[in-house]
């Protein structure tokens, strides 16, 4: 291929490139993934594998055509003896590829992609990064992909296509992908989730929504040594053990100390209105000196960067379209493709965004660095390195170049999140009456609301729930040692036989590990490791 570019005699082998990205999957890497994992080719044809795992790139770069148009992008630039395959022998060589060739491309290009000193991956020494699933990738019905798939049933019967479920872990600062996993979408996102702890280091802060805060998947986390800022659900009512003078208070979760914050968020528009919710955040940074409770309900929103990776996947990449194939091998490779194109397509960025000091990676538009690269496959250029003295072209190259004018910076504006489809019950849903179209926003407003409580609350408000009670009145009491007659006190217990049920409930949580008894009817909640954030910048 580097004789062909260069000038030289003609090779069939040529097709073997990806335009510039060829500088980021070089045929050396491609060539050492097909031989680890025993996908090479058993004698000389003219479409080797190197040129097949090229080829599944090219399709996910132009995936509004056809296979055989794909490949006259490939070979457009090119002259001599170029092989000219049919449909059928394109399709045999995406079939003697295979999915592991793919697979460990992507594993091998999958990782952070930003400098520790660019702005906007960090915060404080720990690099945030995200999870969460996107289950709106239709693929072709057939009967094999359903039975792999299964149907997705609507409220109005079975949908068109059935479904897949892709679940990244993001680098919020960058949108570049530090692992996937996809599967059926009847799987539960933590199920996916779980299988993706594994990556997190400890230099890392993840971030989640709502789906991800069970017991086990916090566990997981934490055994990575990872930091998590996540929020549970309104129904969690985690016990309070120490109130914080932010208005945060520390808790106690399974064998996890963590701290939880509850606040409202208000946005103010341009045009007077108002719209909120609340936000109830668990997280691993218990030091309200070094994190504060506000800081870090402003943190969260960074979650949602792993949606505008979605958007860039699903609607700028694949432009909202099925993918195209019918069977499981072939879809696990082209959706293996699909996200080493992608996080090819960030490295780019990337570099090219570190090239202009001080300067955010999410000011980079990915749309034009698509049709930059697609037009560099066409007329093949940069797919071998520049030789000789460097000036800035050279060094983020002709994707790069086109991408010199950035994005302007990120305006605050909100609008109603709808589906835009006709039979689709969410498509009219707007519980806090948003504005439909964009509307830029003058001014957040976070309060952080100390739990309540008892004797601070209304009866009305009173948790039904024993134990919460009794670990908010021991928390209230600094979590001092109280006697059994002191606690009923506070419930309003009066009666001998509701004093009586109250001691063989306070007994069997010392059974249980859930309570202290310090002294006979007396107890307190046990704090078995300090409750304090690691000290540093």
């Amino acid at each position: 291929m580097a004789q062909f570019v260069t000038g030289g005699t003609p090779d069939v082998f040529a097709p073997g490139h990806l335009g510039e990205l060829t500088q980021v999957i070089p045929p050396e890497l491609v060539d050492a993934v097909v031989e680890e994992t025993g996908a090479r080719e058993k004698r000389l044809r003219s479409l080797p594998s190197r040129v097949g795992v090229y080829f599944v790139l090219a399709l996910g770069l132009f995936e509004h055509l056809g296979a055989q148009l794909v490949w006259d992008k490939l070979v457009a630039g090119l002259s001599g003896n170029v092989p000219r395959p049919s449909e059928k022998a394109l399709r045999d060589l995406r079939r003697r590829v295979g999915v592991a060739p793919l697979q460990r491309l992507f594993d091998v290009l999958a990782g952070p992609l930003a400098q520790p000193s660019t702005p906007g991956v960090r915060y404080r020494r720990w690099r945030t990064v995200a999870f969460d699933g996107c289950g709106s990738l239709s693929v072709p019905d057939h009967a094999r992909n359903r039975s792999w798939l299964g149907r997705t049933v609507r409220r109005h019967g079975p949908a068109g296509y059935p479904r897949l479920m892709l679940m990244t872990l993001c680098e919020t600062g960058t949108r570049g992908l530090i692992a996937a996993t996809f599967g059926p979408a009847v799987k539960a996102e933590s199920d996916y989730a779980r299988e993706l702890t594994g990556h997190l280091t400890p230099d890392m802060l993840l971030l989640a929504d709502r789906a991800f805060d069970g017991n086990e998947l916090l566990a997981a986390i934490t055994r990575q040594g990872a930091q998590f800022l996540v929020r549970c659900t309104s129904t969690r009512r985690p016990p309070v053990l120490a109130m914080l003078p932010d208005g945060s208070y520390l808790t106690r979760i399974g064998s996890l100390s963590l701290r939880v914050i509850e606040a409202e968020v208000q946005a103010r528009t341009v045009d007077g209105g108002t719209f909120g919710d609340s936000y109830r955040l668990l997280t691993t940074l218990t030091d309200h000196r070094a994190d504060p409770a506000a800081r870090l309900m402003r943190l969260y929103h960074e979650r949602w960067e792993i949606e505008t990776a979605y958007l860039a996947l699903r609607h700028t990449l694949l432009q909202g379209r099925v993918l195209r194939s019918k069977d499981p091998a072939g879809l696990c490779q082209e959706v293996w493709g699909l996200l080493t194109l992608y996080q090819a397509l960030r490295s780019i960025m990337v570099t090219a965004v570190e090239t202009e000091p001080g300067c955010d990676p999410d000011r980079a538009g990915f749309t034009a660095a698509l049709e930059a690269a697609r037009d560099t496959v066409v007329s093949l250029t940069g797919i071998l390195p520049t030789t000789g003295p460097y000036n800035y072209s050279d060094l983020v190259g002709h994707i790069g170049t086109r991408m010199r004018m950035l994005l302007p910076r990120r305006r605050m504006r909100l609008s109603t999140r709808i589906v835009k489809s006709g039979i689709s019950r969410y498509h009219t849903w707007n519980r806090d009456r948003r504005p439909r179209d964009s509307t830029p926003i003058s001014a957040i407003e976070i309060t952080v609301h100390p739990p309540a409580l008892p004797g601070t609350q209304a009866p009305s408000q009173t948790t039904s729930k024993r134990w919460d009670q009794v670990c908010r009145i021991l928390a209230a009491n600094a979590n001092q040692a109280m006697h059994t007659r002191d606690i009923a006190r506070r419930l309003g217990l009066t009666t001998t036989p509701s004093i009586k049920s109250l001691t063989a409930q306070l007994c069997y949580w010392t059974r249980n590990n859930r309570l202290i008894r310090t002294a006979p009817c007396t107890y307190k909640i046990p704090l078995a490791e300090p409750l304090t954030a690691p000290s540093g910048p």
